[in-house]
């Protein structure tokens, strides 16, 4: 016995390890195509920045690939071991399925805690880093230095085209300023110019000299130096960014939900008050998306459970050794997964559907045909 828990310990891990990697890879590349490669490939992020951008990502990437993960590598391990004659072997000498899968069982309570871990706490925090990484090298990068050679659309009203940029003094610039965003109400051209900024004071100017141009209302604009109004992008979440409750650890969320719950709100406020209704209704809704969202970490955390004891049955009754059949059962049933997650996600902000408890359906369901399953094949059906 001593062996096989040892056989099929080690089988599944190595499986776990590299199908995690996998799935980590695959969600990432999406976000690091997007965000990251684009901000590389722009000249607004150096290679110091990309890498800690990755690795910030990685936990929270980590809350999807790791019940994913050990859904895939028990499919895959049984399916080989049923395939192989394995099992019959070990059936042969008297061993029963249950006994022998109680490592693996134990393994994905193992994984059950650390996905407790990244879903309630580590997640959170590595992605509000994240965002606050990406928010400052575009404030850093791209709105102060005004990367040259390229139209430059991250401040609202304004479209900027710098031919050269050396460290804060421009040459060859142009200003398109712009009227409901759509409109240019003013073209500027510049030989010269120089940008001025102070993020402490949240400050940034564009001065420009002999600078000519073209008014909608006024004509022909020509000026020895003009200075622009303040361009620090105070609507931005460079400034500081501020999570959201999906954003927010589970130990924040509970402070969140307690601090709600003691708002003093008047209890029989007057139903033809529709301003007090409304305030009363939006505490309740803000009480039942905290509410959800805690839900939702502690529940998504007992997924690696519930996988678990639906792919070993799966594994033995596919009876097969390719892998991609394996990969696409485990997407499969990842997919119904989380169907039940966006179901209560969308319902968030509705107390009267309990968005709560939705996020519990799926381990429940899972758990259960996968008990049955178990049985089944513990008795050989």
């Amino acid at each position: 016995m001593k062996t096989l828990h040892k056989y099929l310990t080690l089988q599944v891990l190595a499986a776990l390890l590299l199908t995690v990697a996998v799935f980590t890879f695959v969600l990432l590349l999406g976000t690091v195509l997007k965000e990251i490669l684009t901000l590389l490939i722009n000249g607004q992020a150096r290679i110091g920045t990309v890498l800690e951008a990755i690795g910030l990502l990685i936990p929270f990437v980590c809350v999807y690939a790791l019940p994913m993960g050990l859904l895939t590598a028990t499919l895959l391990v049984f399916g080989r071991f049923s395939a192989d004659q394995e099992l019959t072997a070990a059936r042969a000498s008297g061993i029963s399925l249950l006994s022998l899968i109680t490592p693996v069982l134990l393994l994905s309570l193992f994984c059950c805690g650390v996905s407790a871990w990244f879903n309630m706490d580590l997640g959170p925090r590595s992605r509000v880093a994240y965002k606050d990484l990406i928010s400052r090298a575009r404030m850093d990068l791209m709105n102060v230095q005004l990367p040259a050679g390229r139209p430059i659309y991250d401040f609202p009203g304004y479209i900027f085209l710098v031919g050269k940029n050396d460290g804060g003094n421009l040459e060859d610039v142009r200003v398109f300023v712009l009227e409901n965003e759509t409109n240019v109400s003013l073209w500027l051209h510049a030989p010269q110019g120089r940008l001025e900024s102070n993020l402490k004071n949240k400050e940034i100017y564009l001065h420009l000299f002999e600078a000519r141009g073209l008014s909608k209302r006024g004509g022909l604009l020509a000026t020895p130096e003009f200075v622009s109004p303040n361009l620090f992008p105070t609507n931005t979440a460079a400034v500081r960014y501020e999570p959201k409750i999906d954003d927010m650890t589970f130990w924040q969320l509970q402070a969140k939900a307690r601090n709600l719950e003691r708002l003093d709100l008047p209890a029989g406020t007057d139903t033809s008050s529709e301003e007090l209704r409304a305030q009363f209704h939006e505490v309740e809704k803000l009480i039942e998306q905290t509410r959800a969202e805690m839900n939702r970490q502690i529940a998504f955390s007992f997924a690696c459970f519930g996988f678990a004891l639906v792919g070993i049955p799966l594994g033995i009754r596919m009876h097969r050794r390719e892998t991609n059949v394996g990969i696409a059962i485990a997407l499969v049933l990842v997919l119904v997964y989380y169907s039940f997650v966006i179901l209560g996600e969308s319902l968030a902000a509705r107390p009267e559907f309990a968005p709560h408890l939705i996020f519990w359906l799926p381990n429940l369901i899972f758990q259960a045909v996968g008990v049955v399953l178990l049985w089944r094949a513990n008795r050989g059906i």
